[in-house]
């Protein structure tokens, strides 16, 4: 028997409207939100403001192009740590975040430890990171891929499923 958690983050058609439509337009006027999911101006900005109190929207921000930028080399990087315990990976994560190339790092399961996505100018530039990222503590070992082609890259978040149905759409 599977017992599923409530919380009080419950989003009903609405909301979910509501968070469809800001992922795609942060800065849609209000007016035009509440137009567009059925609601009158005050419901819709009540509804907003809740997501925002409970965590749900977490901020609103602008996409940067990062080859119009000049940083249009995507590498991803697997890192392995040689000491998993006297507090290693905790080093690891204080450090990780100063490098300013460093998108995201995430703690994974499988063969490594970290995985690291960064975004830098050139092959030069990422020779630089790679030394930065194998002088953090308790780095043993990385294993890197440089992206040739990027199929897809979204922040937006299926809104679509539900708990125990398929999020794979044929």
């Amino acid at each position: 028997m599977r017992v599923e958690k409530k919380t009080s983050k419950t989003l009903d058609k609405i909301d979910r409207r509501i968070l469809g439509i800001l992922q795609e337009d942060g800065r849609i006027v209000m007016t035009d939100l509440a137009e567009k999911v059925g609601l009158s101006l005050t419901p819709c900005i009540e509804r907003v403001r809740r997501m925002e109190r409970e965590g749900i929207i977490m901020g609103y921000h602008a996409r940067l192009n990062p080859k119009e930028l000049g940083a249009s080399l995507l590498v991803f990087v697997e890192i392995s740590l040689k000491d998993m315990a006297n507090g290693k990976f905790e080093e690891f994560r204080r450090a990780v975040l100063e490098v300013e190339q460093v998108q995201e790092c995430h703690l994974v399961s499988g063969d490594f430890d970290y995985l690291v996505k960064a975004r830098i100018r050139e092959m030069s530039e990422y020779r630089q990171l790679l030394d930065v990222l194998l002088r953090l503590p308790g780095v043993v070992n990385s294993k890197s891929y440089v992206v040739m082609e990027e199929i897809k890259e979204t922040l937006a978040l299926s809104l679509n499923h539900t708990a125990g149905s398929s999020m794979m759409q044929p």
